[in-house]
């Protein structure tokens, strides 16, 4: 079986280094994960997500001579509707509902970061 860009395989996890995780996939091949692809939020410590031996669906991204790039956080992302569908069907109030919901997480994530700078002064 091929390693086709664009297909999601499963396989499992051979190594762990500072920049990624090794994954063996169908066929005996291997290839990595770079450590900004394993979720959608940011990853300092790869070791919080993945350890030797997990089995993780992929996603592949890239072939090239030889080495295959892969993606854990883009094979988990469903079919996202098309921002500009999705305005057409979303009425004025419903953006402005979410727009201030989302002004309103952010301002009380700024008051949060700034109480925490200021206590030691």
């Amino acid at each position: 079986m091929g390693v086709e860009i664009g297909s999601k395989l499963e396989g499992k996890v051979t190594g762990i280094t500072k920049f990624g995780a090794f994954v063996e996939l169908p066929g005996n091949v291997t290839g990595l994960v770079h450590i900004s692809e394993v979720a959608d939020v940011y990853v300092k410590d790869i070791h919080q997500f993945l350890k030797i031996g997990d089995i993780v669906t992929v996603k592949v991204l890239s072939v090239k001579e030889g080495k295959i790039g892969l993606s854990i956080k883009k094979a988990q992302e469903k079919e996202r509707q098309p921002r500009q569908q999705r305005e057409r069907t979303e009425g004025f109030e419903d953006k402005l509902n979410r727009f201030l919901k989302e002004s309103e997480d952010r301002q009380s994530s700024l008051k949060k970061s700034g109480d925490k700078k200021g206590r030691g002064r």
